[in-house]
């Protein structure tokens, strides 16, 4: 039996790098310099090459920024 599930941005764990800019409203190459400055950072994820965020953990070091 296949189901087909559609979960949203905002409910997922991890979003892709497309999906993060998307939803933080910051450019794909900003998350991705980010994420290569700091990839043992709580919010970063590597699944071989692949990079995925961590939502929450990224908004809650967002809340606390002025400047990204």
């Amino acid at each position: 039996m296949k189901y087909a599930t559609t979960v949203s941005i905002g409910e997922k764990y991890t979003l892709t790098i497309k999906e993060a800019s998307r939803y933080f409203g910051i450019g794909e190459n900003k998350l991705r310099r980010l994420a290569a400055e700091k990839p043992t950072a709580n919010w970063v994820i590597l699944n071989g090459n692949r990079i995925l965020i961590k939502r929450k953990q990224l908004e809650k070091i967002l809340d606390s920024q002025d400047q990204i």
